[in-house]
């Protein structure tokens, strides 16, 4: 296809009209494998005259048909590219990947991703030669994206898959200091010159993120690339371009280069420059950095934070990285001693500030609360969180230097408390108050353990903490309950006490704001693990459930299901009358999870988490009535579904919850109905293709679906349970690519259908026995070997013939 047509194919897939999109993605997949097809679209991409939308669709198509087939995911699989087409490719995508407009380089660095990880060094031994050369030409940006991703290759691989990554820095780490050097020095530097840095920096980072490269080692390369970090750490970041915008200021070039060097001087203290970490032949770079280096950086970060202090602005990420490195400090008396003198003004003016309520938060609050309860919620938000990393900071300090500090933290927590009290409601400073709960909550565990503190803490939660369940302002009645749930453990010597507390949170349950009722329910969990009378809670369950279901309707929140499960868990038999209602609010949540979780796409969405949560709580439920079996014919409707569609593939992230799910119903219901036994085909077919790692698990349900379904197993021929099994077992002990680990259930298996089935299956005895026998010839593990023994010792006992002996 010439160029032309193709263009015109691409532009039907811009088609506002269905018809004319399906008929250009019909053609696009119809010449995809045809010669030429990956260049010319390559030529697209690249040509400043056509249209931008039809570059972009030519970038999509030309970096997902590298994705899938560049390199054959099968050793024995056909190429799908020709040699001379991939050659093309090669030497043109590097020409072009500094050209294109940002929206298209994205695309083309993706396939180079791709490419890179699958032909270099071998396929393309002269990708760092041109990378070389272009370092040294006008070529620059280009060769430090195309280096930045080969470096990136390299990034976490283990020593010995680590050795191009010395010949990487060999070649090129002069050129790139020489060039950083050149960057430093430009007077008034563009947001390009930000764009260069920030790429040098991402290079470091890949090359001496598990081990610092030899070349690097010599005192006087280390020096040089130091004095570069420092001085990007040093100087401030230009004043003119910077983005009012918050959200596009902290994405901003000269804010990024800041990062990323805040990122490597943390990972050179952290990771190389802690002498207690270290072994005998890396201490000598150890005590080098915390002699010239760990010093000038703990200044530099201490001059950065003031800038916070002055009201100036530091993005969410570097003060994040800042503190961590403070943190990391304060058990090393050299820096601790240099820390000390400013230590007070970073206390009291910094790092408690940053812990009080602000406006971002009022804002998210009141704008989008499901925001900002999936926010305080999630620990991916906490390593970019300033609040975060300042709790940290204040734990870490009271911890290993609080001889010197807690006193006095605690003095002007006190301190906050009694000006609260004694200003007006008008005038109240609830942001701080805010800032001085969060801060007695996260010094919980060092205040239960220390006088005078520990004497103190329950006139403490009363005079300071309770009377905030009623605050007129919401987050302040959020804060009092994730204290409450932080001291629920200590003794109270008025049970009252207890008992106020517990009833204030079971209150916010039904508060109007969603962030105080989430908080409540958190809090919630441990007042029910400390509480000794039931009776505090027994009489309010039904509307206690009530709340937990209305707001797992609302939110997708993994420690909601926490709390459910210790309630499960506390109450056992009790939970009979909302076992079903339970299960049935449970399973409902967890496919809201799932459709959320497949919509976002995202790894780390918090949907997921609570679908994993829900099933658990799920299996909590079901073995607190595991005594009544009645409750399982009930359930198990509400719970088929979720086990038919979990145990296939579409539930390799939850196979082991469902899996769990399936023992208990069918141990504990009093016959495994035919609803149940459907499931059986769908494990055999998991176990056939990708779940054999999830054996052992598979192994219970099939044991009590052979022990306790004998009649059924043995007498149905559609589905042929017998046949199916025989397939699988023989399959997985004949298979030479599996490990002894990995078979264990196999005998264990055979066994139970000789122990259950005994004078029902003697077609089957002499062909288990002889793939038994076949791999007891290859066993290495004893474990196996008494495993494989046993199944020919159990026959040996059952039967008086000695037809083993003519197999073995």
């Amino acid at each position: 296809m010439d160029l032309p047509s193709l263009a015109l194919i691409l532009q039907g897939a811009l088609s506002p009209n269905p018809e004319e999109r399906k008929a250009a993605e019909h053609s696009l997949n119809q010449f995809q494998y045809t010669p030429q097809h990956l260049v010319r679209l390559l030529q697209i991409i690249v040509d400043n005259n056509c249209d931008l939308s039809v570059r972009q669709v030519a970038s999509i198509h030309f970096k997902n048909f590298i994705a899938k087939n560049w390199a054959p995911h099968e050793p024995n699989e056909q190429q799908k590219i020709s040699q001379v087409d991939k050659d093309m490719v090669r030497d043109h995508i590097l020409v072009f990947v500094a050209q294109v407009p940002p929206l298209l380089r994205v695309q083309l660095g993706e396939c180079l991703k791709t490419i890179i990880h699958a032909d270099y060094p071998e396929q393309w031994p002269h990708l760092l030669d041109w990378v070389k050369h272009n370092l040294q030409d006008q070529q620059v940006y280009g060769a430090l994206f195309v280096l930045r991703i080969l470096s990136r290759k390299y990034e976490f691989k283990s020593d010995e898959e680590r050795t191009p990554v010395y010949r990487i820095v060999e070649e090129t780490f002069h050129h790139l200091l020489n060039i950083f050097n050149r960057l430093v020095q430009i007077v008034n530097p563009s947001l390009e010159v930000a764009d260069l840095i920030k790429l040098i920096c991402k290079i470091f980072w890949s090359s001496i993120y598990l081990e610092i490269p030899k070349q690097l080692l010599d005192p006087n390369v280390f020096n040089a690339w130091m004095i570069l970090f420092l001085n990007v750490l040093e100087r401030p970041v230009p004043s003119e371009g910077e983005p009012a915008d918050p959200e596009q200021r902290k994405s901003w070039g000269w804010w990024k280069v800041k990062k990323w060097t805040v990122h490597i001087l943390n990972r050179l203290y952290t990771r190389f420059g802690d002498l207690k970490l270290q072994n005998p032949e890396n201490r000598a770079f150890a005590q080098m950095f915390q002699k010239n280096y760990a010093g000038k950086i703990l200044e530099c970060h201490l001059n950065l934070l003031n800038r916070i202090r002055v009201g100036g602005y530091l993005p969410d990420r570097v003060t994040n990285l800042i503190l961590q490195y403070l943190s990391n400090s304060i058990s090393k008396n050299s820096m601790y001693n240099l820390l000390q003198p400013r230590l007070d003004v970073l206390l009291f003016e910094i790092v408690f500030p940053l812990m009080c309520f602000n406006d971002n938060d009022q804002k998210l609050w009141d704008e989008d609360p499901h925001e900002y309860v999936r926010k305080g919620y999630d620990i991916i938000e906490d390593l970019y969180s300033p609040r975060t990393a300042s709790m940290d900071f204040v734990s870490e300090l009271v911890r290993k230097r609080g001889k010197e500090n807690l006193q006095k933290f605690i003095q002007f927590i006190v301190g906050i408390f009694k000006r609260y009290d004694e200003t007006p409601v008008e005038y109240k400073p609830y942001r701080q108050k805010d800032g001085a709960l969060l801060a007695i909550g996260a010094l919980c565990d060092k205040l239960k353990q220390t006088e005078p503190y520990k004497s103190e803490l329950e006139r403490m939660l009363v005079q300071h903490v309770f009377p905030e369940f009623s605050s007129p302002v919401g987050h302040l009645r959020a804060k009092a309950a994730w204290v409450a749930g932080q001291y629920a453990h200590i003794n109270f010597s008025d049970q009252n006490n207890f008992r106020k507390a517990l009833h204030s949170v079971v209150s916010g349950l039904r508060d109007p704001e969603l962030p105080v009722r989430v908080d409540s329910v958190f809090a919630l969990r441990s007042f029910v693990e400390a509480c000794r009378d039931l009776n505090e809670i027994r009489p309010i369950l039904p509307q206690l459930l009530d709340e937990f279901f209305k707001l797992m309707n609302e939110v997708e929140n993994e420690d909601l299901v926490f709390t459910l499960e210790t309630i499960v868990d506390k109450f056992g038999e009790e939970m009979a009358p909302y076992a079903l209602g339970l299960c049935q609010n449970l399973a409902a949540a967890f496919w809201r999870c799932m459709n959320t979780a497949e919509a976002d796409e995202d790894a780390d969405d918090p949907g997921a988490l609570a679908a994993v949560g829900c099933l658990r709580a799920i299996s909590t439920i079901l073995e607190s009535v595991s005594r009544l079996p009645h409750l399982f014919v009930q359930i198990e409707p509400t719970l088929l579904p979720i086990m038919r569609r979990m145990l296939t593939t579409d539930g390799q992230e939850v196979f082991e919850e469902v899996l769990e799910i399936v023992s208990y119903m069918t141990f504990f219901s009093p016959t495994i109905s035919l609803e149940m036994w459907s499931l059986w085909p769908l494990m055999m077919e998991a176990l056939a293709d990708w779940a054999i790692d999830f054996f052992p698990n598979i192994l219970v349900p099939l044991d009590n679906y052979i022990s306790r379904g004998t009649a059924h197993f043995l007498t149905c021929k559609e589905p042929d349970y017998q046949q199916s099994l025989w397939s699988m077992v023989s399959s997985i002990m004949a298979d030479k690519n599996l490990e002894d680990g990995d078979i264990e259930p196999a005998p264990k298996l055979i066994e139970v259908v000789f122990q259950n089935c005994k004078g029902q299956v003697d077609h089957w005895v002499e062909p288990y026995l002889r793939i038994t026998v076949e791999r007891l010839r290859r066993a290495e593990k004893s474990y196996l070997k008494c495993l494989l023994v046993q199944v020919v010792s159990f026959h040996e006992r059952a039967n008086s013939d000695l037809s083993i002996i003519v197999i073995l």
